[in-house]
């Protein structure tokens, strides 16, 4: 069994401010996102321009976070925050939902499209290969915080005992699932990526980020505790695992549709 490190969730306090490494973790994942999404863009298909990319930093941050959060509220504890609404704007407290983020960004995608006149799949596909970068540091936060930690699992190699998880040893899955969402996720589409066939049929690489972040995230739920309040749902299945399933459909659709329609710009 492994030792927890027990590492202070606030990163920097400046007297009455306090900077905790969660919200780190978002501002890290959306700028590198964005320096490594403005690489992308210099080679064909040319998504949009560098200067659209810093523009639309704005609109995935709004995506993020209001996606985010109203799909942890709608999602996950639906009744608590009906009844406790003025919580909601609670951020610091926590609670963000990354299905609910990702239909706020696909969201801020359509509209950003829309109004620069450029092709939503192809802003798709830069957008989905950076994702992984912010899940990746996402979940190392989740593991600074000890929350969203794994099942009991004494014999596991590297279980450790989180604070508020009991003092049974589990499974450290926040870190399995940055391994697999973020680190596995960010080779496959880079490697996908530097195949000109693949990346010019546009949304080819946005299908493979959803079938990829769907099966990861199911993977690693399987080692997650489930949410108390929700447990465990249909068929032993976890709120995560179903939420991830419309995933991995839309994302064959897409997938499909892009080779179907052989298009390349």
């Amino acid at each position: 069994m492994l030792s927890y490190p027990h590492i202070d969730p606030i990163a920097i306090q400046l007297g009455p401010i306090a900077i905790r490494w969660y919200a780190l973790a978002y501002i890290t994942g959306l700028t590198l996102g964005w320096l490594y999404i403005k690489r992308l863009v210099r080679f064909p298909p040319h998504a949009m321009r560098e200067i659209d990319v810093d523009d639309f930093l704005v609109w995935a941050t709004l995506g993020v976070v209001l996606g985010g959060r109203l799909g942890y509220v709608l999602f996950y504890k639906p009744a608590y925050y009906f009844s406790h609404p003025l919580e909601i704007f609670q951020l610091w407290q926590g609670g963000m939902a990354f299905h609910g983020g990702a239909l706020g960004v696909i969201i801020a995608i359509i509209l950003f499209a829309k109004r620069r006149g450029l092709n939503l799949f192809a802003i798709g596909d830069v957008v989905c290969c950076a994702v992984p970068i912010g899940l990746f540091f996402g979940r190392i936060a989740n593991f600074i915080n000890g929350e969203l930690y794994g099942r009991v699992a004494p014999d596991a190699m590297l279980a450790m005992v989180f604070p508020g998880g009991g003092p049974e040893p589990r499974h450290p899955s926040q870190l399995y699932q940055a391994t697999l969402e973020g680190l596995a996720l960010f080779i496959v589409l880079a490697l996908l990526w530097r195949v000109r066939s693949f990346r010019e049929r546009r949304g080819a690489l946005a299908g493979t980020f959803l079938i990829g972040y769907g099966v990861a995230r199911i993977i690693g739920e399987f080692f997650r505790q489930p949410d108390a309040h929700l447990g465990f749902l249909i068929g032993g299945a976890t709120m995560g695992q179903l939420l991830s399933l419309p995933l991995i459909a839309a994302g064959a659709g897409v997938i499909a549709w892009a080779f179907k329609r052989g298009h390349r710009p």
